[in-house]
C-alpha cells in the first residue's frame, strides 16, 4: 500500500491496521475530567487568565484551566524563594522521605493518572503506564540513594594530615523547569524529583494541552509532604511565560526541540546560569547478521511506535544487514501490519493516536514527500480518521534517500526507514551521520560484539536488544544526548548534583600554606619541592 493521499482517502476505508474495540461501559472523558477535578487541580497555577486543551482522540474540547502571564512567573518565583530557605533546612532524609512515599501513590492511584495521560496525549494505555513505571523507578532511586549523593565528601588537601578538605553540596535555589507535552507524567515530575530532593524549589511550565497529568502529580507529592509552596506551576503559552521562567531561575531544566533549547541556553548563558537541555533525535537501529530476527522485529515495533513514534529516543533509522534484510523485513512488516489502533482508556490497543493537528501534518508531508520521490510504504502509510482525527498508521518506508525531508528531520511519528548495510564501518557511519545524538540500539546474539558496535555510536544511550527502555530505564546511570540532543544528564548521580553547586572548605591545620619555621622564600621552595617527589613516590593521588 503505498497511497498516501489523506485528502482524498474514503473514511470508511478501513483497510489496514485494525482498531480494538471499545469495552462495554468504557470510561469518557467527562466521566474523569469532572469540574470538581478541574477546580482542585488549577488550584495549583498561579494566574488568573485562561486556556483550554484538547482531547486528541476526538479533537473535542478537554478542559479549560487558569492561564499565567509573565507578571504570575514573577509571582510564582517570589513565592517559590520563600518555600526554598526552609524546605532546604530540612535533613536530606526527611526530603528524601518524601519520594518514598510520593512512589508509593502514585502506584496506589496509577488509574487516575493514566486516564488523564490518555485524555492530553491520545496514547495508548500501556505506553502511559510506561510514565508510571519511570516515575516510580525514579522516585524510589533518589529516595533511597539522595543522602549518598549528598553527602559531604572528604578530600586529600593540598598538604596531607594537614590540609583537612570537605565538599559539600549545596541547592541552587529556585530551578525553573519547561516540560513537554509529548511525556506530561514523566518529564514533568520525573525530571523534577531529584530537584526537590536536593533542597530546590521549582516553578514548573508544562505545555498548556497537557497540564492536567503535571498538577496531578503535584497534589500527589504535596500530599506525599512536600510543602505547597515549593512547586509552583504556571501555564501558557512558550513564548509568552517561557522567557520568565528562563530569566528568573537559578537553574534551567528544559526538554524540546533543539531550536528552543539553543535560545533556551542563549538565555541561561547571558545570566550565567546553569542548563540541561533533552533536545530532538533522530535515532538508529542496527540489526546485525547474527542478531535474532524475530526478537528484533518485536523490539523494532516497541522501540519504532511506542507512544505513536512521539518520543526524543524513539527509532526513526533502521539499518539492516543485506544478509538478513528480507528475513527480517517480513516479519517486522507483519508485525507492524497487525498493531491494534486504539482510543479507549483501557489496555488493549497497541498505538494510540498523534497529540495534534501539527504532528499529523508533519508526519504527513515526511511520507508524502518520500513517497513523490521514490520511497516504498511496506506498512502503513496513511492517517487513520474512522480511529479518531489525529490517528496515522504506523508506518515503515523502504528505498528513503537523503533528498527526503524523512531521511534527516525528526518525524516524531510512527515512521520509521529502513536502509540496508553491507558492512559494519558501513552501518556505524550511517548510524554517526547525523547532528543529533540522543540513543540508539544495536541486535546481535554476541554481547560482545553487540558492545563493541555500541561503543563506536555518538549516542548518549545505547541498547543492546532492546529499543529504548533499557537505559532509560537504568535510573542510576546517566541519561542524555550528544550533539544537537542536548546537554546534561538526567538519572544517577549526574541527574541530581546538576541541581546543586559545589562548595569546598578547607582547613589549614598546623602549619600555613607558605614559609614557616624562621624559612626563606628559597628554602621552602626547595622543601615543597622534595615533598611533591615523595607524595609521587608514595602514590598519593
Amino acid at each position: 500500500m503505498t497511497d498516501t493521499d489523506t485528502d482524498t482517502q474514503d473514511p470508511a476505508d478501513t483497510t489496514g491496521n485494525p482498531v480494538a474495540p471499545a469495552p462495554v461501559g468504557a470510561r469518557t472523558a467527562a466521566e474523569v475530567i469532572t469540574p470538581a477535578l478541574v477546580a482542585r487541580l488549577g488550584a495549583g497555577i498561579v494566574g488568573s487568565g485562561s486556556t483550554v486543551s484538547h482531547a486528541p482522540f476526538t479533537g473535542e474540547r478537554l478542559t479549560e484551566l487558569p492561564a499565567s502571564a509573565p507578571e504570575d512567573v514573577v509571582t510564582a518565583f517570589a513565592r517559590a524563594r520563600v518555600a526554598q530557605r526552609a524546605w532546604a533546612q530540612r535533613p536530606v532524609r526527611q526530603r528524601a522521605a518524601v519520594l518514598l512515599r510520593f512512589h508509593d501513590l502514585v502506584l496506589r492511584r496509577q488509574f487516575e493518572v493514566l486516564d488523564l495521560i490518555q485524555l492530553e496525549t491520545g496514547k495508548a494505555r500501556l505506553h502511559a503506564f510506561e510514565e508510571v513505571l519511570s516515575v516510580a523507578v525514579a522516585a524510589r532511586h533518589y529516595g533511597r540513594r539522595a543522602p549518598a549523593y549528598l553527602k559531604p565528601r572528604g578530600h586529600l588537601g593540598a598538604i596531607p594530615a594537614l590540609t583537612k578538605v570537605t565538599e559539600l553540596r549545596r541547592p541552587r535555589g529556585v530551578v525553573g523547569q519547561i516540560a513537554p507535552w509529548n511525556y506530561p507524567l514523566e518529564l514533568s515530575i520525573g525530571d523534577a524529583l531529584p530537584a526537590f530532593v536536593a533542597g530546590n524549589a521549582v516553578v514548573m511550565k508544562p505545555d498548556t494541552e497537557t497540564a492536567l497529568t503535571g498538577l496531578w502529580a503535584r497534589e500527589l507529592l504535596i500530599e506525599a509532604g512536600l510543602p505547597e509552596d515549593v512547586w509552583q506551576m504556571v501555564v501558557g503559552d512558550g513564548p509568552v511565560i517561557g522567557p520568565a521562567v528562563v530569566e528568573l531561575a537559578d537553574y534551567v531544566s528544559f526538554t524540546g526541540s533543539t531550536r528552543t533549547g539553543r535560545e533556551v541556553a542563549q538565555k541561561a548563558a547571558a545570566r550565567l546560569v546553569g542548563c540541561s537541555l533533552e533536545l530532538g533525535g533522530k535515532n538508529a537501529m542496527l540489526v546485525l547478521p547474527d542478531a535474532d530476527l524475530d526478537k528484533a522485529a518485536a523490539g523494532a515495533v516497541r522501540g519504532a511506535f511506542s507512544s505513536a513514534g512521539q518520543l526524543c529516543i524513539s527509532i526513526e533509522r533502521l539499518y539492516v544487514h543485506e544478509s538478513v534484510a528480507d528475513a527480517f523485513l517480513e516479519r517486522f512488516t507483519a508485525r507492524t501490519k497487525a498493531m491494534r489502533l486504539g482510543n479507549s482508556l483501557e489496555y488493549g490497543a497497541d498505538m494510540g493516536s498523534l497529540v495534534s493537528r501539527q504532528q499529523l501534518d508533519t508526519v504527513s508531508r515526511h511520507v508524502e514527500e518520500a513517497v513523490s520521490k521514490g520511497a516504498t510504504v511496506l506498512a502503513g502509510g496513511r492517517a487513520r480518521p474512522d480511529a479518531g482525527p489525529l490517528f496515522y498508521e504506523p508506518t515503515i518506508l523502504d528505498g528513503v534517500e537523503p533528498p527526503m525531508a524523512v531521511c534527516a528531520e525528526e518525524t516524531f511519528g510512527p515512521v520509521v526507514s529502513v536502509y540496508r548495510y553491507s558492512s559494519e564501518d558501513a552501518a556505524v557511519a550511517m548510524a554517526n551521520a547525523t547532528p543529533y545524538g540522543l540513543n540508539s540500539s544495536v541486535w546481535s546474539r554476541s554481547a560482545r560484539h553487540a558492545h563493541r558496535v555500541a561503543a563506536r555510536l555518538n549516542t548518549g544511550t545505547v541498547n543492546v536488544n532492546e529499543g529504548y527502555a533499557s537505559a532509560y530505564g537504568s535510573v542510576q546511570a546517566p541519561m542524555g544526548g550528544m550533539g544537537d540532543s542536548g546537554l546534561g544528564r538526567r538519572h544517577g548521580s549526574e541527574g541530581i548534583l546538576k541541581y546543586t553547586e559545589a562548595q569546598t572548605i578547607a582547613h589549614q591545620r598546623l602549619l600555613p600554606m607558605g614559609p614557616a619555621f624562621g624559612m626563606d622564600d628559597e628554602r621552602h621552595a626547595a622543601m615543597m619541592s622534595r615533598s611533591l617527589k615523595a607524595l609521587k613516590a608514595l602514590r598519593f593521588r
